[in-house]
């Protein structure tokens, strides 16, 4: 899909604000703000748009003119118009820590988050990614990495997995079999954990698992030896997605 004359800003306005929206997506939303502003979408025209333009726009896609009786409820119409305007107001996220080389000895690991510092996003629609830096014996935050823009791409989960390109392991609470296989392509190794949980006590037990007898894929990303290498019974945590 593409964004003409759309800052970052305003395309990340609008991939929100599109989450809000029951059965609508981007490019839906796209088309009726189009159809309401004059020249240019950009955060200044984004403030323009009231609960009536898209209750309007909403009821003409579902033949309802005046947009009374359409399946969209009026409370994520307010809250896309929030967000379209710019008073999304997210929780404070967790501090970051650049670095800029890879500590030796070190993997990056990407989480699926999309509040504060938790695993539970799926892949392909989750808000952001955590980037960490993980030694055995530290876990730093690195880096912090809005998806919302994977929304204007053309292939989606392409996008997502270049956007964490740099990382060996990612945790995600789900991820389709033709997303993981491009994430494996990627050469990053998926890990799924349906619950969830907080990234830090996740990579704690990673970090254990490192500091002990690493699996093989694993120890491979460690650049331990493939005669080094010991098979170890793999954990419902650790569990290896099909490739």
């Amino acid at each position: 899909m593409s964004t003409p004359a759309l800052s970052r800003d305003a395309a990340l306005r609008i991939a929100l604000a599109a989450r809000t929206l029951p059965g609508i997506d981007v490019g839906q939303l796209l088309e009726i703000l189009h159809r309401r502003i004059e020249g240019d979408i950009n955060e200044d025209t984004l403030k323009t748009i009231t609960v009536t333009h898209l209750k309007t726009g909403f009821g003409s896609a579902d033949g309802e003119e005046d947009g009374e009786d359409i399946s969209i409820g009026l409370p994520a119409i307010k809250e896309a118009v929030r967000i379209l305007w710019g008073e999304n107001a997210d929780e404070p996220l967790p501090t970051v820590t650049p670095v800029s080389e890879p500590t030796p000895g070190s993997i990056r690991v990407a989480i699926a988050s999309n509040s504060g510092e938790a695993l539970n996003g799926h892949f392909g629609s989750c808000i952001r990614f955590l980037v960490y830096e993980l030694s055995a014996d530290a876990i730093t935050l690195i880096d912090i990495r809005s998806a919302l823009e994977a929304d204007f791409a053309e292939d989606r989960n392409l996008f997502r997995a270049q956007l964490i390109g740099d990382c060996q392991v990612l945790y995600v609470v789900s991820i389709g079999g033709p997303a993981a296989a491009k994430v494996v392509r990627a050469g990053i190794y998926p890990i799924k954990m349906t619950d969830g949980g907080e990234a830090p006590e996740i990579l704690r037990k990673l970090q254990v698992v490192m500091k002990g007898a690493p699996p093989p894929w694993l120890a491979k990303i460690l650049g331990v030896g493939a005669e080094e290498r010991v098979r170890f019974e793999r954990t419902e945590e650790l569990a290896e997605l099909p490739r």
